[in-house]
């Protein structure tokens, strides 16, 4: 077992470490940055359906549990750059008034100490980062921007243009999906991005993603202060007798145990996992787990309530590249329903394989022949539907022995439910809901709890130190050099993708140990 001192340690590659450690390289200061994972294989297996979806070839073999014991097979990766690497790329600004109280039918969003404003320059440093593509001015909820989006809007293929002007046509407001793709359509041989069918859920092979790994990692590891580790597992962090600070942090490789000295240590290995590892680091001191006198680490689990509608119709969709529109205009509710109920965006086009994972029995027609899978992928149009959950303090992150159990219960239920009949009653009145087999029908799914993308919220960050883990700059009020630069910090979770604010965030917070540490 050997120790090494570092000025700074950054343990995960996601959204909030990844980002964080493409700020602070220059720095010129000593960092360590940890991954528990590899960098994801460059293999054909990338842009297979069958071993992506089916076989779940990207997602850790890691089981974990639920209340009750049973095993949960979760739906993240372990990688250099996260979830990042298989994500959609939709990266959305949060509305102004997420940030403040939010009454929902099914209770309140918590009001939020930084607001909009704080957020937006990083917001618009956060969209030049990740090569944002899009078009402001259209969507009726969006904020204000000091800027437009860097990249012009990715256009949509025929079919998706004609039910943005069915849309358009209904009264709604269909607007271009934010999206962080390496895409040139203007001169497309110098595009990285080829505008596949397999983007939303998968790796890209030619790394034409804006992601983690790519955007920040490797520019980041071009830096002589800076050291990667990959395939190093953070068990634990151990502190001084007072409990005030992190001393070392012990790292799994190859069967082995390592300890690293840092002055400053951040966490940064998504929601779920940040709150175990801090469970998992209790010791006389911090008997409840490290940074947990306020009982809130693991707590307020969200991970928004998210669901799939796929619509077939008459009428073919050779759309290739489908996940570039989205509709806000249930986002704060209805004309009969003054409650927020959500977003809706395009998920990327559904094929046979996909359809056919799940063999479905539609009005009692069982469908298990590939031509009929074909048929339906041919003829469908996917959306993905975003209602938001609120913080609740039973909903979270506890231990079972060494392994991570959930437990989590939906809430504000109605709101998606609304949205989904909503929707579906929509592309009944734009033709996107035609008889086929032998009538209009939709495969609807919601999450399971397995399903956790979008999760967030278990080291809310306040001032009062009773009611929260981290300050407002994300350090743990109980450790002084103790940092979490993830998902973990949100007080509510809103009704888009987390990850533009997560991005946002670890800016902001770079900005800060920049000033501290000189």
């Amino acid at each position: 077992m050997t120790t090494s001192h570092y000025d700074l340690i950054i343990v995960g590659t996601g959204a909030g470490g990844g980002t964080l450690a493409y700020r602070l390289a220059p720095t010129g200061k000593k960092i360590l940055i940890l991954e528990r994972g590899p960098f994801l294989p460059r293999e054909k297996e990338n842009w297979d359906t069958v071993q992506v979806v089916q076989k779940d070839r990207y997602h850790t073999s890691e089981i974990w549990y639920d209340n009750k014991g049973q095993a949960i097979h979760p739906g993240v990766g372990y990688f250099v750059g996260g979830n990042t690497k298989v994500y959609g790329g939709a990266l959305f600004r949060w509305r102004e008034q997420d940030f403040d109280q939010v009454i929902h039918k099914g209770g309140i969003s918590p009001e939020w100490q930084l607001k909009y404003k704080d957020f937006e320059p990083y917001y618009t440093q956060a969209e030049q980062l990740y090569e944002v593509h899009g078009q402001r001015g259209i969507d009726p909820t969006e904020p204000s921007a000091s800027e437009a989006y860097p990249h012009p809007a990715i256009r949509h293929e025929p079919r998706i243009q004609e039910i943005h002007e069915s849309l358009q046509h209904q009264g709604y407001h269909p607007f271009y999906l934010p999206l962080a793709i390496k895409l040139n359509e203007v001169n497309r041989r110098l595009s990285a991005c080829i505008r596949c069918n397999t983007c939303d859920g998968f790796p890209c092979l030619v790394d034409a993603k804006a992601d983690a790994d790519v955007n920040c990692i490797r520019p980041a590891e071009q830096y002589h202060n800076v050291t990667l580790l990959t395939e190093a597992k953070v068990t634990r962090l151990h502190t001084s007798p007072s409990g005030r600070e992190v001393t070392t942090v012990e790292v799994e490789m190859n069967g082995e145990s390592h300890l690293f000295s840092s002055d400053i240590v951040v966490v940064a290995c998504g929601a779920i996992n940040s709150a175990a590892l801090l469970l998992k680091s209790a010791n006389d001191q911090h008997s409840n787990g490290l940074a947990n006198s306020s009982d809130q680490v693991g707590r307020n689990l969200m991970k928004h309530q998210n669901g799939a509608i796929i619509g077939v119709t008459r009428k073919s969709n050779l759309t290739t590249f489908q996940k570039t529109l989205a509709v806000n205009d249930f986002y704060w509710g209805d004309e009969d329903f003054d409650y927020p109920m959500g977003h809706v965006q395009l998920l990327g086009k559904i094929n046979a394989d996909m359809i056919a994972q799940k063999s479905p029995s539609v009005l009692g027609l069982s469908f298990r022949e590939q031509h009929a899978f074909e048929a339906i992928a041919s003829h469908s149009v996917d959306w993905w539907l975003t209602a938001e959950d609120l913080p609740e303090p039973n909903n979270r992150v506890t231990l079972h022995g060494d392994s991570i159990q959930l437990s989590y219960t939906e809430n504000n239920t109605e709101a998606y439910n609304r949205l989904l009949n909503r929707w579906i009653g929509v592309l009944k009145s734009i033709n996107c809901g035609e008889r086929i087999i032998p009538a209009s029908f939709y495969f609807r799914k919601k999450l399971s709890l397995q399903g956790v993308a979008h999760q967030c919220g278990t080291c809310r960050f306040g001032e009062d130190p009773t009611t929260s883990v981290l300050n407002l700059n994300c350090r743990t009020h109980d450790v002084d050099n103790l940092y979490v630069v993830d998902g973990s910090f949100f007080r509510s979770s809103a009704a888009v993708n987390p990850t533009l604010t997560i991005i946002a965030n670890a800016l902001r917070v770079g900005d800060h140990l920049i000033e501290l540490i000189g």
